[in-house]
């Protein structure tokens, strides 16, 4: 069975059609929040970070929310092979020891070990990985604001409320308690900004740590990240929760001149979903615009069913596994292994890039 699905916006699929895909063609990367999920694109990862694009020269922007900031920032590494296959390794085998009494780590606990992690997989190459001589790494966050501007156990689930409701009357309206904040190592966003309150700062070796733990910082999971350097006072949240699987302007970069090239997105499904909390309003799943000259690459739906369990890797295997750290790493890295099927097509594709295999986004 194929494991690999190729989907395309209208310009894209021109592109695909008159001289299929070349690593010069790539001009943006971005990479989704999603959690575990994001396990299954690892073989992908090292295939085009490792191989294939080192097969060209020009500038790519790096554009990350959650786990997808970890992966982005990971490929900045002077040596990105090996730092792909820790994080996979790393995030596969984590683990918290529960304290009697307690069914599940708590948020501090979740955020003080995740910071030791981040601290020891980046250290000594956060400077280099900021100055990548062809990457520019763009991470996002989610500020808060009004119920949601300081992280407190009372104001802050009254203040996702009012998020979810105004989100659900408009997208835009959400931006009233949310605001997206960019944080970039260089060059400006290749993405226009009109879609949604938004922030563009500078990401520097002295905030990097607190801004990449801010993307990954899941509400009530993780603690929210406050006092960034460089960036206004607010609680700092998970990049996706504005951006989940960011769906973002791509069609209209804040520096029109800068390198035009195709959006390629490997990613865990068709569906490209703005913000989480847009993840039960299907209406919001479909393709627009913005995704005109991407090309996702994803799992096909029916490979995901060989899977263990029949699905990808997700949160929820914390529950089901508890404390069997050694159940949840055998399924977790089947799952990964098996994904390697889905670089070797991509591969295959690419050497032989057969329009009959490239389905409309």
């Amino acid at each position: 069975m194929k494991a690999l699905c190729i989907y395309a916006g209208p310009q894209a699929k021109q592109h695909l059609a008159r001289q299929g895909l070349s690593a010069s063609d790539v001009g943006v990367i971005p990479a989704a929040a999603g959690g575990p999920k994001g396990l299954i694109l690892g073989p992908i990862d090292r295939f085009l970070f490792h191989e294939w694009l080192p097969n060209s020269q020009q500038t790519i922007d790096l554009v990350g929310a959650s786990i997808g900031a970890w992966r982005m920032a990971t490929a900045c590494m002077p040596n990105s092979l090996a730092g792909l296959l820790r994080l996979e390794h790393d995030y596969i085998h984590q683990h918290y020891e529960l304290k009697p009494g307690q069914k599940f780590p708590s948020a501090q606990q979740v955020s003080d070990a995740f910071r030791d992690n981040l601290d020891l997989f980046y250290g000594g190459s956060i400077e280099s990985l900021l100055t990548h001589p062809r990457y520019r790494l763009h991470v996002l966050t989610s500020r808060g604001k009004g119920l949601l501007k300081r992280e407190h156990p009372l104001w802050s689930p009254l203040g996702y409320g009012v998020a979810f409701l105004s989100n659900v009357i408009h997208r835009k309206a959400m931006g009233a308690s949310l605001e997206r904040v960019v944080f970039s190592s260089a060059g400006h966003l290749p993405f226009g900004t009109q879609d949604y309150a938004s922030r563009h700062l500078t990401l520097t070796p002295n905030n990097f740590m607190d801004v990449l733990q801010a993307s990954c910082a899941i509400p009530f999971v993780l603690k929210a990240v406050h006092n960034i350097e460089g960036a206004p006072s607010g609680a700092y949240w998970d990049g996706g929760i504005t951006d989940y699987h960011l769906h973002l302007d791509w069609q209209n970069s804040a520096h029109p001149e800068q390198h035009r090239g195709l959006v390629l997105y490997p990613h865990f499904q068709k569906s490209v979903v703005p913000g989480w909390l847009d993840k039960t309003l299907k209406w919001r799943h479909k393709a627009t615009p913005f995704l005109s000259n991407t090309v996702v690459l994803a799992p096909n739906p029916e490979w995901i069913k060989t899977l263990p369990n029949g699905k990808l890797p997700d949160r929820n295997d914390f529950s089901t596994y508890g404390q069997d750290l050694q159940a949840r790493v055998k399924v977790w890295k089947a799952a990964t292994s098996a994904s390697e099927q889905l670089a070797d097509e991509l591969a295959q594709w690419l050497n032989q890039p057969h329009m009959s295999v490239v389905q409309d986004l």
